[in-house]
């Protein structure tokens, strides 16, 4: 499928990459359809990706992995919010990060991940109950992170 984005122009999404939100996200309940890109020199791992929306072609957020800016990051989700997604035995969990204008006051927020069935492309966004910030601020933790892999 080929897609026209605001953000990476012409864009060809193969089949097995597509996600399903079957209940769409927050605040865009008919967005159900979406592509995880990244930039192909960073790989998929470890760096911000794009949830871009297959249907709304201005609409993408960047996502990024929760544990690479919280460690200790371990939520516990109620069942009965993953049941779209089918099954929870290979997930992907992602946040959204904010970028204002000031770079250092960057965040990402913790309190509603998206969790991604990896192999049956199913996925959903949760609000969860516990304590979670909806803004985490990761500037200096991107930079320590940055500094510390050039230092390897």
């Amino acid at each position: 499928m080929v897609i026209n984005t605001r953000i990476f122009g012409e864009v060809t999404i193969d089949d097995d990459k597509m996600l399903r939100f079957p209940g769409g996200i927050v605040g865009f309940p008919e967005l159900v359809d979406f592509a995880l890109i990244h930039d192909a020199d960073q790989g998929e791992q470890g760096g911000i990706r794009w949830l871009q929306s297959v249907q709304e072609p201005n609409f993408a957020m960047p996502v990024i992995d929760p544990l690479v800016v919280k460690n200790d990051y371990n939520p516990v989700v109620d069942d009965n919010l993953l049941k779209a997604i089918d099954s929870v035995d290979n997930v992907l969990v992602l946040v959204t990060i904010t970028v204002p204008s000031d770079l250092t006051k960057m965040s990402v927020n913790l309190k509603a991940p998206f969790v991604i069935n990896v192999d049956g492309k199913k996925a959903c966004q949760v609000i969860l109950e516990e304590e979670y910030p909806v803004k985490y601020y990761i500037y200096d933790i991107l930079k320590n992170n940055k500094a510390e892999k050039a230092g390897e």
